[in-house]
């Protein structure tokens, strides 16, 4: 039951994560030039690390931490190909928000951040959460 909850946490938000990043694309004329430029790609790679937390909520955080990199990064190099058919599926709304269309150096640096930011807060949060008997030692028999 506390796996489930665990991931139906994690998809509760990446929910908002593609919200803000939908958003970021949709209102980037309102939004300060540093936000509008570089939120999107953030939100992209904290997506693939919660994304990764829902399938590997069991394994440790750094698990999904280097999963997430690794596929960002793939996704991102992958986009020095430009065949027909590849092309074809980027031209597609859902081809484009998950692959990409060019390749860019600064979005391995955007994505780095999303993912690194997304794994202190998971990890911060899972930590402040736990309870007292849970960070305690074993009791000792007496």
């Amino acid at each position: 039951m506390k796996n489930m909850k665990l991931k139906l946490g994690y998809i509760g938000v990446i929910l908002l994560v593609i919200a803000l990043g939908i958003s970021s694309r949709v209102f980037s004329d309102k939004l300060p030039l540093f936000i509008s430029s570089h939120a999107g790609d953030a939100l992209w790679g904290s997506m693939v690390y919660l994304g990764f937390r829902v399938l590997l909520n069991k394994h440790k955080l750094r698990l999904s931490l280097v999963l997430g990199l690794l596929f960002s990064y793939a996704i991102e190099c992958s986009q020095l190909y430009q065949g027909e058919w590849i092309n074809g599926v980027r031209s597609t709304v859902l081809g484009g928000l998950i692959l990409g269309k060019g390749f860019l150096w600064i979005d391995l640096i955007r994505y780095f951040t999303g993912i690194g930011m997304a794994f202190a807060l998971d990890y911060f949060i899972l930590n402040s959460t736990k309870t007292d008997i849970d960070r305690s030692p074993r009791k000792q028999k007496e």
